[in-house]
């Protein structure tokens, strides 16, 4: 609309221009070489209109033909810069696929069209990656690393590359100058932790997780989470090492940064307990059994309280149980403590609370214990051992990425070296008979023959399995 109404507006003017020019023609007299020219003001100043763009088109002529080779020069450039994006793209789509060959020829192809090092050294060195040529790739990276366009990826297909070999020194180093280029990248950030904690780098790995605090690359619960597990695993290097007092002021630390970390909660609690400070450990161990109740701490605290007989650590456990009433673990530790004080009938009730909804390895031995022990019925020890052999196991530390499992905690997975992976929760294991064979009665189908062997039947709507289970005698 705004266009239409300028040049209605430059329409209406130059013909109001030449309405005036019509109206008042006056007259002009030119006289040159002899030759005299009389005409009126508006036909000169059309003339000179005239002349003037005809000048114009004379000079844009002129100047057509002056550039014209530089233009075709400019033009076929792009045209051959636009074939080398091309082959680039392609080749680049060649590497997502996994075409090594294809990905090779459109990296040579780019590389003779292009001729700019920093735009095709990615392509070739990905497509010798993809053609098993590790040293080509290498050679590529190291010359990234040298323009300064392409040094971070040139670091980043090296470091990916020493990680590969399990070249650690390397990677970390690296994975230093990568940080040292690009201090606020994410990528950089974690890819330094991680090769910091694989290689035992502890103090390093600290560093680096308050960077990334303060780079808001982790949350603040995160940050602490992190801080306090490298804490306690700088306690465990001292402690092995003989500096108890370094030992207890990493293991006091990581508790104060997270005091759900139970591992450095026994670690401070051990410690006390060794130096005579029985009502401190006692009061931490009791603040993490509220929080996370752990079989670990039921020991310890019995030492803290200073038991001296069965009864005592009955009494200790049961005081303990309080600050988490009706946990599992709560049930657990008091009837393991009422079972070596013989205090059955305290067991059984803290069995039944549980066994009925965690019919898990440990309580079904506790259950074949106590049957064996207050009413020597071998029969029904046996069924519940037989059931413990198929229920879910004991807990244990187990890493939440490849399932690896231990006894002990550690900062780092062993197999797969995940940091922090370990968590405390029943490992997995081979499902359950009377879950596969929803027909199964596991303990119901349990017969006590004459020659002192048992005979489990399991049977569903196809088959009968008769196996012959040897006795198990608890003094074994």
């Amino acid at each position: 609309m705004w266009k239409a109404l300028r040049y209605f507006l430059i329409i209406t003017a130059l013909a109001a221009g030449a309405a005036w020019l019509a109206d008042q023609p006056g007259s002009v007299s030119l006289e040159w070489a002899g030759y005299q020219i009389d005409t009126t003001f508006g036909v000169l100043a059309i003339g000179i209109g005239a002349i003037a763009v005809l000048s114009a088109l004379l000079y844009r002529l002129w100047l057509f033909i002056v550039r014209a080779p530089g233009s075709m020069r400019i033009a076929w450039g792009s045209r051959k810069r636009n074939k080398g994006f091309q082959a680039l793209t392609k080749g680049m789509v060649a590497v997502a696929a996994g075409d090594a060959e294809e990905a090779r020829k459109q990296a040579r192809r780019a590389e003779g069209i292009l001729s700019d090092p920093p735009l095709t050294m990615l392509l070739s060195a990905q497509a010798a990656q993809l053609n098993g040529d590790e040293r080509a790739a290498e050679r590529f990276f190291k010359a990234m690393t040298e323009n300064n366009e392409t040094e971070f990826l040139g670091l980043r297909g090296l470091l990916n590359q020493a990680m590969a070999r399990d070249d650690m020194g390397e990677a970390v180093a690296l994975a230093r100058r990568a940080h040292r280029m690009k201090p606020d990248s994410e990528w950089v950030s974690q890819s330094l932790f991680e090769l910091q904690t694989r290689s035992g780098q502890w103090l390093d790995a600290g560093v680096t997780v308050r960077e990334a605090a303060r780079n808001k690359h982790l949350t603040h619960e995160n940050s602490r989470r992190r801080q306090a597990v490298l804490s306690y695993q700088l306690s465990m290097n001292a402690e092995s090492s003989g500096d108890h007092a370094e030992a207890l002021k990493q293991a006091r630390a990581a508790v104060d940064l997270d005091a759900t970390l139970v591992p450095a909660v026994l670690g401070v609690a051990r410690s006390w307990i060794k130096t005579g400070r029985l009502r401190k450990a006692a009061s931490m161990i009791e603040k993490a059994w509220g929080r996370t109740p752990h079989p670990d701490l039921v020991i310890l605290y019995s030492d803290s309280r200073a038991a001296k007989n069965l009864l005592e650590v009955v009494k200790a456990v049961e005081r303990l149980a309080g600050f988490n009433p009706g946990h599992v673990e709560s049930n657990l530790a008091v009837a393991r403590a009422a079972l070596d004080a013989d205090l059955w009938g305290q067991a059984r009730t803290h069995l039944d609370a549980i066994h009925e909804n965690d019919q898990s390895a440990r309580v079904c031995r506790m259950m074949a214990e106590l049957e064996e022990a207050e009413h020597n019925d071998l029969a029904s020890s046996r069924k519940w051992l037989v059931q413990a052999s198929i229920a879910d196991p004991d807990p244990a530390y187990v890493c939440g990425d490849c399932g690896n499992t231990v006894r002990n905690w550690h900062a780092t997975c062993d197999n797969c070296n995940g940091f922090d992976r370990y968590e405390w929760r029943v490992p997995p294991h081979a499902v359950r008979v009377d879950k596969l064979l929803p027909d199964v009665e596991p303990i119901d189908a349990i017969e006590i023959e004459d020659d002192d062997s048992v005979t489990l039947i399991e049977h569903n709507s196809t088959d009968i399995i008769d196996t012959q289970i040897k006795p198990f005698s608890a003094e074994k």
